[in-house]
């Protein structure tokens, strides 16, 4: 009898993750909740309710979890469902710290010798506004906890970093912890793995594409689009994993965390070396979607290695070429928007094009948008080219009121990560 799991999410990423695991297991296997109007198997279930998922687990003999978003993990699921017979899928409430705390992850980073861009922490915003004119305000603003996606300012200027300030008192008040950070420029990558907390093996390097508009423009969103994978020279690899990686796994064994799942690394390159800018506890959103097409090793067999203990067995595979994945959203986003705008053309879409919805929902027979990031097309071919101009044709075929998306995803020369010796292959 195949085991079941369960698949905690809404979006494009637990989308992918169910389709992922349903190419071994079958849909009627694969479980979500809440899901959307384009994941098979969904259900309507508060994924705050801890009780409720375990009451649902129950009912239909679900033995494991595995944890898209970052709220769940942060609340303490994985604790919640320590003594029972469900194993869950991600770190405990205290490792989950690490993407929860801005603060708390940058002690870590320093303790463990993780290199990053320098910092300070503050508890009030009035005490930041003679540092940042001291810093003359090249800096990074980041609000201390969750704010999906949208707590971090990029300045380049101390009328930016000031401004950033009154964002947090709007939302917080003044008492509000938050950090500033030195801002490194550079290129981006994210590197995400999983952990049995004995070992961190990595995937293919991806790349997200965070600002809304052409050009890196525009204000930061959940992400417009992601592509992978990235070229990056042995070299540069080589610093990422003894910089990094590696100092995160032994403060991750000296900590003594319960961290059984994914961490995310989001580097930034300058001048040959790799900095870390932060930790996620879970899949990335959009890098997800392309990350996992890319995967050619059975995901549910790498779960249960990890939760086993045993993932230094598992062997890696991905098929060869680039995935890309183009977010379509609605007009407005990353602000005010409307929803219920019918999406058509999905039926023109081929083979070659895999989908996952993310802000959709089914009414009457037709699918409706439900968020600001709506859908996610993504194309494979053997050149990042072909693959792109796949995935922009279908992007043509699709059509809802206000859709909206990037039209240079997967273009940026990416000059750091290649800059010395030979590309890393992949």
């Amino acid at each position: 009898m195949k085991p079941k799991i369960l698949v905690l999410g809404s979006g494009g990423r637990a989308h992918a993750i169910a389709w992922k695991l349903a190419l071994t297991l079958g849909h009627e296997h694969v479980y979500v909740a809440p899901g959307n109007g384009g994941i098979p198997n969904a259900y309507a279930l508060d994924i705050s309710d801890f009780e409720a998922i375990r009451s649902f687990c129950i009912k239909h003999r679900i033995g494991m979890i595995f944890v898209g978003p970052e709220q769940p993990l942060s609340e303490g699921i994985v604790d919640f469902f320590k003594d029972t017979s469900i194993q869950v899928l991600g770190p405990d409430k205290q490792a989950a710290r690490l993407e929860s705390s801005k603060i708390f992850a940058k002690k870590f980073m320093k303790k463990y010798g993780v290199r990053t861009a320098d910092f300070q922490a503050f508890d009030r915003t009035d005490k930041a506004r003679d540092f940042i004119r001291e810093k003359q305000g090249n800096l990074v603003v980041k609000f201390d906890g969750l704010a999906g996606g949208k707590g971090v300012y990029v300045c380049s200027s101390a009328d930016e970093a000031l401004e950033a300030l009154n964002e947090l008192e709007k939302k917080y008040g003044k008492k509000v912890r938050f950090l500033i950070e030195d801002k490194i420029p550079g290129d981006e990558v994210s590197l995400i793995g999983f952990t049995d907390g004995r070992v961190i093996k990595t995937l293919l390097p991806s790349q997200d594409h965070k600002q809304l508009l052409d050009g890196d423009r525009g204000p930061n969103t959940g992400g417009m689009g992601a592509y992978c994978p990235v070229k990056i020279s042995n070299e540069i690899m080589q610093d990422i994993r003894t910089n990094i990686v590696e100092p995160t796994l032994k403060g991750i064994k000296e900590e003594g965390f319960h961290y059984k799942g994914v961490i995310y690394f989001g580097i930034m390159v300058k001048d040959g070396k790799a900095y870390l800018l932060e930790y996620n506890v879970r899949f990335g959103d959009p890098e997800a979607q392309v990350l996992l097409p890319s995967l050619q090793t059975d995901l549910y067999a790498v779960a249960e290695a990890c939760l086993n203990g045993n993932l230094s067995e598992i062997r890696w595979a991905f098929h060869p070429g680039y995935f890309v994945d183009l977010v379509l959203v609605s007009e407005g986003y990353p602000g005010k928007y409307e929803t219920g705008k019918e999406i058509k053309g999905l039926e023109r879409l081929d083979g070659q094009i895999l989908i996952f919805h993310a802000g959709t929902t089914k009414k009457n027979g037709k699918i409706l948008t439900r968020g600001g990031r709506v859908l996610n097309l993504v194309a494979h071919d053997y050149e990042l080219n072909d693959a792109l101009k796949k995935v922009y044709n279908a992007a043509k075929k699709i059509y809802f009121e206000g859709m909206f998306y990037r039209k240079d995803i997967g273009q940026r020369k990416n000059k750091e990560l290649i800059k010395k010796g030979n590309i890393k292959k992949t």
